[in-house]
């Protein structure tokens, strides 16, 4: 994926002057939770691989930083990208998805949006690690893979990380912006629906923003095991304690709405298109997976927009692609598209 391509891309969003579609009038709930859990049904092993599809690597951006803070969980890595123009007020957080690194972010390693949101003139913030976390606080260590420590992302988020880049970069902790694919695009809307001060603006690609739906508890729990180990009761408790809904963010659309949120919600229909081409046997593999999670990450959004919609127009852009799997290629376009609209609400 080369820089100026992308370059081209936000130039013509920006001479379209608008947003995309804002997709009115949700379908019934539980026409969209029948169907992800059709696609459950027909192919739970893939949902497994949560946030791994196959994608073309990009080059290391040497223009990024490491920025180290400690925390309950140990010290944490950050990485971020300075704004081009060098302002400290225009923050963006960028989650990652279920296979989370410990050495890089997946927006990194995979695609040059680091290097795209920086060029925008607006900083962007990288957590690195998190594998299966959800970014949320987890009320004990998972005791099926050895864990330690307790998971504590959204106190690293939300206080550890803004207060210590706020006293050593000058970065402003107030009226910041967060996005997330996948596993992090239900964490960035969950964050901004609790911490409305810090994050004005949230953004979901195929983010499963539904995680109490039927089917969704015993879909997540198959795949924390599968990615790490891990014990999904130590996350949230055991399915009815009330954790599992504070961090459905379906659920929490009275919340958004009264707090003001921007929110860029988009997914794929899990269809390919041209650019997912099968190379190698595995690759086809891969393609399902892709197609499958994609699937139940649509049937989560529209449950969030029929949640959204049954409210009455919001301050929420919705914004479902012709084709689209759980792949790099199509979460970076998203971030072609949200960019001037996340520039025009910083």
């Amino acid at each position: 994926m080369r820089v100026g391509w992308i370059r081209e891309r936000v130039a013509a969003e920006a001479e379209k002057g608008r947003g995309p579609g804002g997709g009115g009038g949700g379908r019934a709930r539980r026409l969209v939770r029948g169907i992800a859990v059709f696609a459950l049904a027909v192919a739970l092993p893939a949902v497994l691989a949560i946030g791994g599809a196959p994608v073309t690597k990009a080059a290391y951006n040497q223009d990024g930083f490491d920025f180290w803070v400690d925390s309950s969980m140990g010290p944490i890595k950050t990485r971020i990208f300075r704004a081009a123009d060098g302002n400290t007020s225009r923050v963006l957080y960028a989650l990652d998805g279920l296979r989370a690194r410990n050495d890089l972010s997946g927006w990194e390693i995979d695609t040059d949006v680091p290097r795209l949101v920086s060029q925008y003139n607006i900083n962007i913030v990288m957590p690195v690690g998190g594998q299966s976390s959800f970014y949320t606080d987890w009320v004990a260590a998972s005791n099926t893979n050895g864990q330690e420590k307790p998971y504590a992302w959204e106190t690293f988020l939300t206080q550890d990380l803004p207060t210590a880049m706020r006293d050593r970069l000058g970065f402003s902790p107030v009226g910041n912006a967060i996005m997330g694919l996948s596993m992090g695009g239900s964490a960035a809307v969950t964050m901004a629906a609790y911490h409305p001060d810090q994050f004005k603006y949230a953004a979901s690609y195929s983010g499963y923003l539904n995680p109490t739906g039927l089917g969704m508890r015993e879909a997540l729990r198959l795949a924390l095991l599968d990615a790490g180990g891990y014990n999904i009761d130590a996350m949230w408790g055991l399915p009815w304690d009330p954790r599992w809904e504070r961090n459905d963010p379906t659920r929490e659309v009275n919340l958004l709405r009264a707090n003001g949120t921007r929110l860029w919600v988009s997914s794929g229909n899990g269809m390919p298109g041209p650019r997912d081409q099968i190379n190698q046997p595995i690759d086809a593999f891969h393609l399902v997976n892709a197609q499958v999670l994609e699937t139940v990450a649509l049937g989560n959004t529209r449950a969030f927009q029929a949640s959204w919609d049954g409210a009455g127009p919001g301050n929420a852009s919705f914004d479902y692609t012709p084709v689209g799997v759980h792949s790099w290629h199509y979460w970076t376009d998203q971030v072609v598209k949200m960019l001037p609209d996340l520039s025009e609400h910083l």
